[in-house]
């Protein structure tokens, strides 16, 4: 019996680290420098502001040139939206997770306007601060 489970373990092992196991033509693209912004905040007195790093996971290598072309408006388009935001938006996780999807939403259409592809599999907050 163990050494079926050692057997199966071991098949198991070897289909996941295969090539053709994980996607292998994936690229992250890194928005730099980090976005820095106001956000709405409830205190009319005082400003909010979120500071973000995030990372693009483009569905292909070829796509890195396209991206970084295209960096200053997918970051003028990433600031637009932080800027929208209410304070319980930013500070929430249920919030920074529909920005993060916004994010998404609407770089994908960018690109697709721009490039023809939508090209950008996810958007990936690798820091996330916020003072408000």
């Amino acid at each position: 019996m163990k050494m079926k489970l050692l057997g199966f373990a071991f098949l198991a092992s070897m289909l996941l680290s295969s090539p053709g196991a994980f996607a292998r033509d994936t690229a992250y693209f890194g928005l730099e420098p980090d976005i820095v912004t106001n956000y709405i905040s409830s205190n009319s007195s005082k400003i909010g502001y979120v500071r973000v790093t995030i990372e693009l996971m483009l569905d292909s290598a070829k796509h890195l040139e396209a991206a970084e072309h295209h960096a200053p408006l997918l970051r003028a388009t990433t600031i637009d939206i932080f800027g929208r935001q209410s304070e319980e938006q930013v500070k929430s996780l249920t919030g920074r997770e529909d920005i993060r999807r916004a994010c998404l939403d609407e770089l994908r259409k960018l690109m697709k306007a721009e490039t023809g592809s939508e090209m950008i599999k996810d958007v990936i907050f690798t820091k996330y601060l916020y003072q408000g």
